[in-house]
């Protein structure tokens, strides 16, 4: 049945289409409607089976209770009032809307002039109406059943200091896994399967990060070129999980997904796009928002309504001013909190969240509503610490309890390793939390997401096989992606069998990771850089869903290499307190330490002075860790102690004999870490205090003081021969 007898007045709150065991409740805001019908649909949605005009409407909310009505039942909305761009109205009949609170959105979008809600023709303007029925070529809202048994499911509620993330493709991770069930890849479900949980655990991630999972739109340019809007960056429905992404196009899969990673203390956050939707600029088509309310939804240019202000290079942004967009988003954030039980959220260009009339505020009103409420400001929240308007760039700047994507940080890694010149001051800061950013506000460590490659952008393995993009396959003439790389394709561009090249790129892959799980700050992985994945030279793979934006499990003796050293690295990390500090290094001996908490070392053994920190040439530097540590506490407050660590860094193609610190008791340097040569790692070595280190061209190094008296067997007697010498 979908259609009914009985309209009862129903409620103004909650918004969207609510079960309730006995009959559904619609409620839609809409301030400058002047009549709003819902729409029922056959069970195929292809007919439009009944029109009922909503009467009540309480506080700009039309509402309506429909005791017939049941899940599965399919929806949408057509909202009157004035069509006059010009003034910000947008009002148009013809086309069905989405429920902005939907909860399921089911059917694709197919694309034709009828989704424009103005005239398409040889003018390019959006001033006459059209009056074409869109509703055929819409997809179409779906009443949920909220109930699911969670059993004992708990948040994770890993340490931020604890946090290693790893960021991934819903679709594109499973998609070539020859593990998973072929009608689970590229689903929430093959996200559950026992391979894919394996893989995260025995890596040692904590944390994954999803791509975007909100009902997104794939753009008709795209379409019409036979690509996808491949990483969801077009968000339509702010409640709805992806359909494309359900093997059983059931919103539960999504709950169980989450309920399954959790059972294996593996946390779930999402990457939330809040800041813009798929109707684009004020040429785009009326999906949703801009036929309910434009004037309400949207940020309209001051002097002219007409057009929308852009601060996220998407044609339009969310009016966050106005109150019920407020309201907007903080419901669809809880409700995947409390209903869907994500632990946390990445938000997409956050700074156009914070935009107060122009200028970006730190303290904004959506920072202050997050911080005061109960469910949200107990989960992870984590920004992209900018957007494309003016005074957009707020790295460092995001409030307490806040953590942010670190972009200094990717790029002063890269241009080291690269061989730039003049960074090792940079690199310092980076490598120990970027307390010039996070510290004067009252931060921690953590609150820098450190990462060395990203969904945008090169993969690690083509970071080190590229020096320019290759995007020809965007069908944009490779004019789109970023130019600025700080890449170095180790002397020829893309795919090689130049032994000697495989072996530099290889250990400049290993470079890179390890500096990332040393440094202080939580550290982000892209899923398939473990295992050196590549798109082939494309740094903006947004539309392409297929083998180019989809990770390639296939392994090899180089590939099956790079997993086991990316995974000793993560345990190394997870092990050894003294690289995920909670608070920042202060340079100098803490109470009851006999050494200062961290040193900067010369190749000579000396430290650093300050007028050394200055020279250009320098690309050579090691750094002493204290893992004596006062001050630091775990969470019952116990000392937190640990042994205490060189990390040796060589960006230069020459080998340098490095001078080890002394020892002031009998003991040595145990090497855990060679990027040069990563089988030490199964067979490590024994250096002497003041020992020389032979630290090769293009490599780090990471040793751990030891005591000479606990070995036994042929390894102590060396050690012990090692230590005596001294």
């Amino acid at each position: 049945m979908t259609s009914v007898t009985a309209i009862w007045p129903g409620r103004s709150y909650p918004l969207g289409a609510t079960w309730d065991g006995e009959g559904v409740n619609f409620a839609l805001f809409s301030e400058h409607a002047q009549q709003v019908e819902l729409c029922l649909f056959s069970a195929d949605g292809r007919r439009e089976t009944q029109r009922i005009t909503l009467r009540e409407n309480t506080d700009h909310v039309w509402h309506c209770y429909l005791p017939e009505a049941r899940p599965g039942w399919l929806y949408g909305y057509r909202v009157y009032g004035p069509y006059r761009p010009e003034e910000g109205h947008r009002f148009n009949p013809a086309k069905l809307l989405l429920d902005p609170y939907a909860r399921n959105i089911v059917g694709g979008l197919r694309w034709s002039d009828a989704m424009f809600g103005y005239t398409i023709g040889n003018r390019r303007d959006d001033l006459s109406l059209d009056r074409r029925d869109s509703a055929r070529g819409m997809p179409k809202c779906k009443v949920t059943e909220p109930a699911f048994t969670w059993g004992d499911d708990r948040a994770p509620c890993v340490p931020w200091h604890d946090m290693v993330i790893y960021e991934l493709h819903v679709r594109g991770f499973t998609m070539l896994n020859p593990h998973v069930p072929e009608p689970m890849r590229g689903t929430y479900a093959g996200l559950a399967t026992a391979p894919v949980i394996d893989h995260l655990k025995r890596l040692g991630v904590t944390t994954v990060e999803l791509m975007p999972v909100h009902t997104f739109v794939d753009d008709r340019y795209l379409v019409e070129r036979g690509l996808r809007n491949y990483w969801g960056y077009n968000t339509i429905g702010f409640f709805a999980p992806e359909a494309r992404y359900s093997a059983s196009g059931k919103v539960n899969e999504f709950k169980t997904m989450v309920r399954s990673l959790h059972a294996e203390g593996i946390e779930v956050i999402l990457d939330v796009v809040y800041n813009h939707t798929a109707e684009g600029n004020h040429l785009g088509p009326t999906l949703s928002f801009r036929g309910i309310d434009n004037l309400a939804y949207y940020r309209q240019v001051d002097d002219n309504p007409r057009y929308y202000k852009d601060y996220t290079g998407c044609g339009n942004t969310l009016d966050m001013q106005h109150p019920r967009v407020l309201q907007l988003i903080m419901d669809s954030l809880r409700y995947w909190v409390s209903e869907m039980h994500v632990d946390g959220f990445r938000f997409d260009l956050a700074a156009a969240l914070a935009r107060e009339l122009h200028a970006v505020d730190r303290l904004g009103a959506f920072f202050d509503i997050i911080r005061q409420d109960p469910v949200l400001n107990r989960v992870k929240l984590i920004a992209e610490p900018w957007d494309l308007g003016e005074g957009g760039y707020q790295v460092g700047n995001f409030p307490l309890g806040w953590a942010e994507w670190n972009d200094r940080y990717r790029d002063t890694m890269r241009a080291y390793w690269k061989g730039d010149e003049g960074l090792i001051g940079e690199f310092a800061r980076r490598l120990t939390g970027s307390s010039d950013l996070y510290g004067r506000s009252g931060r921690r460590p953590f609150a820098s997401i450190n990462f060395i490659s990203a969904h945008d952008g090169f993969t690690l393995h083509d970071l080190v096989s590229y020096n320019n993009k290759h995007n020809e396959a965007n069908g944009e003439d490779n004019r789109d992606g970023h130019n600025h790389n700080l890449s170095w394709n180790c002397g020829v561009e893309g795919p090689t069998d130049d032994a000697a090249i495989r072996a530099l790129r290889n250990r400049q892959k290993r470079n890179l990771l390890a500096t990332l799980l040393v440094s202080q700050g939580v550290p982000m992985l892209l899923a398939g850089d473990e295992i050196g994945n590549s798109q082939a030279g494309n740094n903006n793979a947004y539309c392409q869903d297929n083998a180019i934006g989809w990770i390639d499990w296939s392994m090899d003796e180089e590939r099956s290499a790079l997993l086991e050293f990316v995974r000793r690295l993560i345990a190394l990390r997870h092990k050894h307190p003294v690289f995920r500090r909670r608070d920042f290094f202060q340079g100098r001996p803490l109470q009851g330490a006999q050494v200062k908490d961290i040193a900067w070392l010369k190749p000579d053994g000396a430290e650093m002075t300050e007028q050394e920190w200055d020279q250009d040439f320098a690309r050579c530097l090691g750094v002493f860790l204290s893992g004596e540590a006062p001050g630091e506490n775990d969470e019952r407050g116990r000392p937190v102690t640990d042994r205490n660590f060189v990390v040796l860094f060589n960006a230069h193609h020459d080998d340098i004999a490095f001078t080890l610190p002394p020892c002031t008791m009998p003991c040595g340097w145990l090497e855990l870490v060679n990027t040069f040569e990563p089988e030490h790692m199964d067979e490590p070595r024994v250096f002497a205090g003041l020992a020389k280190f032979p630290l090769r061209g293009r490599s780090l190094a990471v040793l751990m003081q030891i005591r000479a008296e606990p070995a036994t067997g042929e390894a102590g007697l060396r050690l012990r021969q090692l230590v005596g010498s001294a």
